[in-house]
């Protein structure tokens, strides 16, 4: 149950909130997965970390929202707000350009994101762009960091499924460009600004320090295969 907040800074964000049932770890896979994207110079909306007040849920008289506000209070998670965007809809005509569908399906193999299927495209339409939002279900690794070197390693085959994949004929051109622009520094970086609460966990023997050292050895992992590549222009061929 996302949320648009007018923050102190008088802008408008769409709130993902810690408390939500998918817990902190989908706040760290939005924000890894959408930095990355920005890194990458795709169409990711701003993201920002918003600190939610004890009174903002004090006198909440819905029972569900107010332990949502209470639960949640403290860091939370938050993109920019983008007015009048539409949800992008392949029946209604909407199409877009090789460039932007190879690089975005390049990048959700990379972050293996299962959630931009037709069914759910997380995609919107803002001021004749499209805009990548939602990559809370990415990075999914981080549920069972028992084997990370095979995750890493993972060709992805849900890259069959993506709603993009039909227009996506550069998707080698598109490694070319996007690869090259990510590296172990910004990886080093990105994850030491992953906030410590949203890392800690209670019961599954991982401290918050072995969090972050696996995130970085996930990233730079991927970064080295090339599996993930090679499933994309596979799937991609199926379809010709």
């Amino acid at each position: 149950m996302p949320a648009i907040v007018e923050a102190s800074d008088d802008g408008l964000y769409v709130l993902k909130f810690r408390g939500a049932g998918q817990g902190p770890l989908a706040l760290v896979a939005e924000f890894l997965s959408g930095e990355i994207g920005r890194a990458l110079e795709l169409s990711v909306p701003e993201i920002v970390l918003v600190d939610v007040d004890e009174a903002l849920g004090r006198n909440e008289a819905d029972p569900e929202i107010h332990d949502l506000l209470m639960a949640s209070v403290g860091l939370n998670l938050a993109m920019d707000y983008l007015p009048g965007s539409v949800m992008f809809d392949q029946a209604s005509g909407d199409r877009p350009g090789l460039e932007f569908a190879s690089r975005a399906v390049w990048f959700d193999a990379f972050i293996t994101n299962v959630d931009r299927t037709a069914r759910n495209p997380n995609l919107l339409r803002w001021h004749d762009s499209l805009y990548l939002i939602d990559h809370g279900a990415s990075l999914y690794f981080q549920h069972n960091w028992e084997n990370i070197p095979q995750a890493a390693r993972s060709r992805f085959p849900a890259i069959k499924q993506h709603v993009l994949l039909q227009w996506a004929s550069g998707i080698g051109a598109a490694d070319e460009f996007l690869r090259p622009r990510l590296s172990a520094e910004f990886f080093r970086d990105l994850v030491a600004e992953i906030p410590e609460e949203w890392l800690t966990r209670e019961g599954d023997g991982v401290t918050v320090e072995q969090r972050r050292t696996g995130y970085l050895e996930f990233f730079e992992q991927r970064l080295a295969s090339r599996g993930f590549l090679e499933e994309a222009l596979e799937a991609y061929a199926q379809l010709l």
